[in-house]
């Protein structure tokens, strides 16, 4: 029984962990840009000189 405390603590400390993971993506801007990735595939990849010689 005692090992069922230690689990829920543990499960308890992961998910703390993954919440304040998600507050500091949040305030440093990680899910601000939501147009490009949806854009990003319609558009070519831009080749350079050696690619265009072949």
């Amino acid at each position: 029984m005692e090992i069922m405390y230690i689990l829920i603590g543990c499960s308890v400390l992961l998910a703390l962990v993954f919440l304040c993971a998600f507050f500091w993506a949040n305030k440093t801007g990680q899910h601000n840009d939501t147009y490009t990735p949806s854009v990003r595939i319609l558009f070519d990849d831009e080749t350079t000189e050696e690619e265009e010689e072949r």
